[in-house]
C-alpha cells in the first residue's frame, strides 16, 4: 500500500488504513533522511566557520527539512534535496551572525555550494553507472564481487568458501576490477549512455 507516496515495507490493513492519521513523514521519508545526515552535514562544513556552527545549521535544516516533508516528491533526489534547504539555512545562519568576522561573502559560499551540488551528481551518475556495469558482468563474476564486498570478507576468506586458491580469486577479482574499469571510462566517455 502507498502512504505519503511511499511503499511501505509492511502494508497496513485496511482498518488501519482508515484509523491512522496523515500526523507524520513515512517510513521511507525517515530512512532517507537518517541517511543522509553525514553527507547534508559535510556539504555544509566548508560554508560556515566551525564544525559547531556546522551542527547548529545542521540542526536547523533539519527541523525545516522535518516540516516539509510533504513537499519531498518520491524518485526525486532526496539528498540534492536537502542540500538546498541546508543552503538557505546557511545564508540565514550567516545573516543571524552577521557581527562576527565573515571570511567569505554570499557569492563565494553560493559558488562553493553549487561546486558541492555538482560533486554530488558526479557520484550519483558514477554510482548508476557502476551498478550498470556490474549487472552487464557474467553471472559468476557478479557472484565473486558480492561475495567479497557486499560480505566484507577478505579475498583469502572468499577463496577458503569456493575451494578455490587464493591467487586465483585475486586474480579473477582484478580481472573483474579491469573490466569495470573500462566499462565505466567507456561509459563515462559517451556521456554516461549504454
Amino acid at each position: 500500500m502507498k502512504f505519503c507516496g511511499w511503499q511501505m515495507t509492511a502494508p497496513l490493513s485496511d482498518s488501519d488504513a482508515t484509523t491512522q492519521p496523515d500526523s507524520g513523514p513515512s517510513e521511507e521519508f525517515v530512512r532517507l533522511f537518517t541517511q543522509v545526515q553525514r553527507a547534508l552535514y559535510l556539504s555544509i562544513m566548508p560554508m560556515v566557520r566551525s564544525p559547531s556552527d556546522a551542527e547548529e545549521v545542521l540542526q536547523e535544516a533539519n527541523v525545516v527539512i522535518l516540516n516539509k516533508w510533504r513537499q519531498f516528491q518520491p524518485g526525486s533526489n532526496f539528498l540534492a534535496w536537502c542540500r538546498a534547504i541546508a543552503r538557505l539555512e546557511v545564508f540565514r545562519f550567516r545573516r543571524r551572525n552577521f557581527h562576527r568576522i565573515q571570511l567569505l561573502d554570499d557569492d563565494v559560499m553560493q559558488l562553493i555550494a553549487e561546486k558541492i551540488e555538482e560533486e554530488a551528481l558526479d557520484v550519483e551518475q558514477h554510482r548508476r553507472i557502476l551498478m550498470d556495469c556490474l549487472s552487464r558482468l557474467r553471472e559468476p563474476d557478479q557472484e565473486l564481487i558480492r561475495r567479497r564486498y557486499t560480505q566484507g570478507v577478505t579475498g583469502d576468506e572468499v577463496a577458503s568458501q569456493l575451494g578455490r586458491p587464493a591467487n586465483s580469486v585475486y586474480q579473477s577479482l582484478g580481472r573483474i576490477r579491469r573490466m569495470l574499469l573500462e566499462c565505466m571510462r567507456r561509459r563515462l566517455a559517451s556521456g554516461g549512455a549504454t
